[in-house]
């Protein structure tokens, strides 16, 4: 067994090469081999979001608190809502942020 205190858990500003604007993250959890499960709590600041991006295994997000958008290459811009869950099927070109985001 594993416990995580919250008040051991640091946010760090996200890196640059990866995101456009002012956005936290804060690591909750990750797996030790063979899983390959990661969870962290991300925090966008009016007009910041991901650069285009995917994933080689998929993505999932739930957002938990305010508004955002999301969207898939070749898709739409959708919006966001608390409680809406996310998945993005593995290698699909994507980018997310909160309401207010950088064009």
């Amino acid at each position: 067994m594993k416990i995580t205190r919250q008040s051991d858990r640091k946010t760090e500003k996200a890196p640059a090469e990866y995101f456009t604007g002012d956005v936290g993250i804060t690591p909750l959890f990750s797996t030790d081999q063979p899983g390959r499960t990661v969870g962290a709590s991300v925090t966008f600041q009016p007009r910041a979001r991901t650069n285009w991006h995917s994933h080689p295994f998929g993505q999932t997000l739930i957002v938990t608190d305010g508004a955002g958008r999301v969207q898939r290459e070749g898709g739409e811009i959708e919006t966001l809502t608390i409680g809406d869950v996310i998945t993005f099927p593995a290698g699909e070109r994507h980018w997310h942020g909160p309401r207010e985001i950088a064009q």
